[in-house]
């Protein structure tokens, strides 16, 4: 799959890149930069992703559509083309893609859950390389990796999701610390259980977390975007019930927050 538009005509309104745009945090992640003045590349695997960029024109901004796959090596490089042809620095980037799949390891298809790494990790890793790269060698540029707090806890019946997400924060973590001398800064947002269609797709409808209590997508875009434009390490998006059970996780033994992320995860949990 192919670059969806032309190429963006000239404008002084600086670039911003989100993956994952289509549809929940991603597309909020967008039309938030949207509102503060940036033009956007969005990219997704589906159809969504037009509708998606309709509403982020809607804030103003002028939007380049790549639709594809990320999991593949050649999805990253359309992306990363599309950035490089625009013809302006990359002032952010949103590292946003991701996919989750609820259900036990050892009944889950192996393929679907190789899918979880490829999207979450690999080829957050892959667009990073390009992009991050090119943002130290311009002396400009501003990175936000859309975490988890699931990053902080084992995942019983979520293993592969929670595995991924503890990589990418490690990862944003690390890239803090290397960049710290460089103009680049990076930012990681750590959601909670947030109203997306994440849990449909996950086939985790049946369980506690699918049923309970959800945060807004646009809440914490907007508490991510705060976070990446003030230079932040990192913010906890969503509610105050979010920020006080990701404080309490820091103090919680491993095996207790496997337990209790057990109870809210196991399949049919939620009848």
């Amino acid at each position: 799959m192919t670059d969806e538009t032309a190429a963006l005509t000239p404008s002084d309104r600086p670039l911003a890149a989100v993956t994952g745009a289509s549809s929940g945090i991603g597309l909020e992640l967008a039309r938030e930069l949207a509102r503060r003045g940036y033009d956007l590349i969005v990219c997704a695997e589906d159809a969504e992703l037009d509708g998606a960029a309709v509403r982020v024109e809607a804030e103003g901004a002028t939007v380049r559509r790549v639709r594809t796959d990320l999991r593949q090596a050649s999805g990253v490089e359309e992306v990363y083309a599309a950035i490089r042809s625009d013809g302006r620095p990359l002032e952010v980037i949103a590292l946003n893609a991701g996919v989750g799949h609820g259900g036990p390891f050892l009944e889950n298809d192996l393929e679907d859950e190789l899918a979880i790494i490829e999207l979450n990790v690999i080829s957050t890793v892959r667009l990073a390389k390009l992009a991050v790269r090119d943002m130290v060698a311009n002396d400009t540029g501003r990175v936000l990796f859309t975490s988890s707090i699931a990053s902080e806890m084992p995942g019983p019946f979520q293993a592969i999701y929670n595995a991924s997400k503890s990589f990418v924060q490690s990862f944003a973590e690390a890239l803090q610390n290397e960049l710290k001398d460089s103009a680049v800064t990076v930012t990681s947002l750590m959601p909670g259980p947030t109203d997306t269609e994440f849990f449909e797709r996950g086939d985790l409808l049946d369980t506690k977390m699918g049923q309970g209590e959800k945060d807004d997508a646009a809440l914490v875009a907007q508490q991510g975007i705060d976070a990446l434009l003030a230079g932040e390490p990192r913010v906890t998006g969503g509610g105050i019930k979010t920020r006080i059970g990701d404080l309490a996780s820091k103090v919680t033994p491993d095996r207790v927050k496997a337990s209790m992320h057990r109870t809210m995860t196991k399949p049919g949990s939620g009848k």
